[in-house]
């Protein structure tokens, strides 16, 4: 692993009521723990960070139908208490879209958040449904990115709303404009991933969720060659640690530069951040 900045563009830190949740039982079944009986300290996940040399966190919220399981308040204000390890990715409440707009706006010009991030399967709604439009428009005019799940899911929940292909591809096209952040890669139609973000100048993939020895063999060669700029680490911790998704990353072979591109250097230009 060579010494050098990193930065995990996907991740949260759970609060009880998230890593709770039914929904995530399959997942807790996986990562083999038990629910949780108090909220998990924030320093449990910058010793996360530590042990691989993690620099800075992009942490999210998460908003359901139900409301927030991780609140953008609760981000902002871990944001505030360790401004060099983590900045602040917005999430918002995808069916009540006047509301929505106002609290994108909010968190990006009064919390100084970087990036909106809306998981489809939560919804059940694929990215090119009217819900989103507002909010892809909006993100264009604050110059962030949406951040989007792309790939299966983990949870037991649809898949269908993941695909890069018709639905990124569509508001790729409605939105030439707007930057948008692939998390999951796509897994299993990474091919079509690698697809869009070759054909959109503005499309991105974010390898959270898998190891780098479980990166598809045609992500490899794609951040070898012209996806060098692509392609951003991330995690989906705490479903996946970052020491995990590190550990084989010499065996992929990537030159000193594409590792640089990576780690830091596309998230950086992605996210519009200030060097670490």
């Amino acid at each position: 692993m060579p010494s050098q900045q990193i930065i995990d563009v996907w991740m949260q830190h759970p609060t009880q009521r998230f890593i709770n949740h039914p929904m995530f039982e399959s997942l807790r079944q996986w990562m083999k723990i038990e629910k949780v009986e108090q909220d998990i300290p924030i320093q449990f996940t910058i010793g996360a960070m530590d042990a691989a040399q993690v620099n800075k966190g992009l942490i999210c919220s998460w908003y359901n139908a139900e409301g927030a399981l991780i609140s953008n308040e609760e981000v902002a204000q871990l944001v505030a208490q360790y401004p060099d390890r983590f900045v602040g990715i917005a999430s918002v409440p995808l069916n009540k879209p006047v509301p929505a707009v106002l609290e994108l706006r909010r968190c990006v010009k009064e919390l100084g958040f970087k990036g909106l991030r809306i998981v489809q399967w939560l919804w059940n709604l694929p990215a090119t449904h009217a819900y989103y439009y507002p909010l892809f428009a909006e993100c264009v005019q604050l110059d962030v990115p949406v951040c989007l799940q792309v790939g299966h899911t983990g949870p037991l929940m649809p898949s269908e709303v993941g695909r890069p292909i018709p639905y990124i591809d569509q508001i790729a096209l409605d939105f030439p404009d707007l930057k948008i952040v692939c998390g999951h890669i796509g897994y299993p139609w990474t091919t079509e991933m690698i697809a869009v973000a070759t054909k959109h100048k503005n499309v991105f993939i974010d390898t959270s969720a898998y190891a780098a020895n479980r990166f598809p063999p045609e992500l490899v060669a794609y951040m070898k060659a012209h996806g060098k700029n692509k392609v951003l680490f991330g995690t989906n911790y705490p479903m996946i640690t970052p020491a995990k998704c590190l550990q084989n990353l010499e065996q992929l072979q990537l030159s000193e530069e594409i590792t640089h591109k990576f780690l830091y250097e596309n998230a950086v230009k992605v996210f519009t951040l200030e060097e670490v």
